[in-house]
């Protein structure tokens, strides 16, 4: 099965595209699957793992969401998964690795979204990113601190799918407009059913380029792609679509991110991190078994930020509760 994968690859892919049998590889040499390639395998062990699971219970936008149709970050990452893939399938790239790099892009990321984002890389001396983070926890943290020793190509687009980020693939350059594109359109439809947004005040020269719905937007963008980069060394979108995109963002920024609601949210989010933070740098005898053996090799920042990092939005605050809200007494 694996061989004729490799043959249909090298038949119809892109010749711009990264082929399985190109991969430069692992940290760790393994043996070969008889049935998937390396990036099928990475797509697996990706989806398999405890860090995939948890973003089910992570902040896209909205903090603790109450209604059920609301993004999470999982829900981001399939939908991030799914736009990658038709912008793949569009150039004739390769499906699987891209697919690899969407489903992992945001396993580092923290609890609240990118508040506590914000908040972690004030924290920490050293800073915090979440996609660096990402690339730690494919690397180092996972499956019990041995990683899930992916290929160099994954966690390079992985690493790199910010707008800043510079992946070395065609496959990591259509993660990273997928991720803008996803949480665009996805953000929009959440903050127009949260009631801070109606579709009236959405930039109208963006919506008479990109179209009225998320579903147009999104067929524009990756037709827009499609158009500019086929058979082409690169990724990306028309100069016109790619300039509304970006006004639309803008505007996401101006209206929604930056909403005094949100930033209310954002400062108790911060007190309880914060107070986190502070509590096991200096109680690290109470900090997991996994965390505690870190400390013999990472500093205190690190092994915190890994932590909390690590939670999801309801752990933050049970664990908060747990050690600073006083237990009921009855009598």
């Amino acid at each position: 099965m694996k061989d004729k994968t490799l043959l249909i690859e090298q038949k119809f892919l892109s010749p711009y595209a990264t082929k399985s049998c190109d991969t430069i590889g692992r940290l760790v040499k393994e043996e070969p699957c008889p049935m998937r390639t390396e990036f099928q395998r990475d797509r697996d062990r990706i989806i398999h793992c405890k860090s995939f699971r948890r973003l089910k219970n992570k902040t896209q936008v909205f903090f603790s969401p109450e209604g059920d149709h609301y993004r999470t970050r999982l829900t981001h990452t399939l939908n991030v998964s799914q736009v990658a893939r038709g912008i793949a399938r569009a150039l004739s790239l390769n499906e699987d690795l891209t697919e690899a790099i969407a489903l992992g892009h945001d396993l580092g990321h923290t609890p609240f979204g990118h508040s506590g984002e914000r908040i972690l890389n004030k924290l920490n001396p050293k800073g915090f990113k979440h996609n660096v983070q990402s690339g730690r926890v494919v690397d180092f943290l996972e499956n019990d601190g041995k990683g899930l020793n992916l290929t160099r190509e994954v966690v390079d687009g992985i690493i790199n799918h910010k707008m800043s980020g510079n992946p070395k693939t065609l496959e990591g350059m259509a993660v990273s407009l997928a991720d803008r594109i996803a949480y665009i359109n996805h953000d929009i439809d959440d903050a127009i059913v949260g009631g801070f947004i109606t579709m009236e005040d959405l930039p109208k020269d963006c919506i008479k380029i990109l179209g009225k719905t998320s579903s147009e937007r999104i067929n524009t963008m990756i037709y827009s792609i499609f158009k500019a980069s086929d058979n082409k060394p690169y990724v990306k979108m028309e100069d016109e679509i790619y300039t509304a995109t970006n006004n639309l963002r803008t505007f996401l920024f101006e209206r929604v991110y930056n909403d005094k609601t949100f930033k209310i949210e954002e400062e108790k989010a911060e007190r309880m991190i914060s107070a986190l933070y502070d509590y096991y740098k200096n109680n690290t005898s109470e900090l997991p078994e996994f965390n505690k053996n870190q400390l013999q090799t990472e500093d205190l920042d690190t092994v915190v930020s890994d932590y909390i990092s690590s939670m999801s939005d309801g752990y933050v605050v049970k664990v908060f509760t747990k050690l600073f809200v006083p237990n009921k007494w009855e009598v």
